[in-house]
């Protein structure tokens, strides 16, 4: 699928054109490109490092989605994705290049065409990895918490004072 098609499901998904979508349509796109192939169920796993607007392309585009438990999220604020296909045992990682700042400031809308005429290896550096994927996505028991009645998961709740509690009603009980 060209990048153009991709940009478009991707925008649907998300709602707006922006250079972040467009960097997650890149990264899907590489994907796709080397033989991986969008997830119904838990095939491929994304291990995304931000929380931006690149990450709804890779839920559009590849099916990696939280519901599902094969998109992971680590909050270290960065544009870089690592993916395993439990289909073929393989991992990439894609990391976002450091660019050397330009004399002149590119516009959004030039942003993202640079981006979409860009191949990805201009983009990201581009490693194949061990594999090693998380565990399959696991249904858990839940129970109410005690104080505020809320379902949550066994392995959330948090135990204070001989009660067990959801992790809000914890912080609340330790100010």
């Amino acid at each position: 699928m060209e990048a153009k098609e991709l940009m478009e499901k991707a925008v649907r998904f998300h709602g707006h054109i922006c250079p972040g979508l467009t960097i997650g349509v890149l990264a899907a796109k590489y994907m796709l490109d080397q033989g991986y192939a969008y997830s119904p169920n838990e095939e491929l796993v994304a291990i995304v490092e931000n929380d931006n607007c690149s990450v709804d392309a890779l839920q559009a585009i590849l099916g990696t989605t939280f519901g599902k438990g094969n998109l992971i999220h680590k909050d270290y604020g960065k544009n870089n994705f690592t993916f395993y296909d439990r289909r073929t045992e393989k991992g990439v990682r894609l990391s976002i290049k450091i660019r050397k700042s330009r004399d002149k400031k590119l516009t959004r809308d030039e942003k993202v065409q640079f981006l979409l005429n860009s191949k990805p290896e201009d983009i990201f550096n581009i490693n194949d990895i061990d594999y090693n994927p998380p565990g399959l996505a696991q249904i858990e028991e839940s129970r109410p918490c005690e104080l505020c009645g809320e379902i949550t998961m066994v392995s959330r709740l948090m135990i204070y004072n001989n009660s067990e509690m959801c992790i809000p009603c914890y912080r609340k009980t330790r100010k």
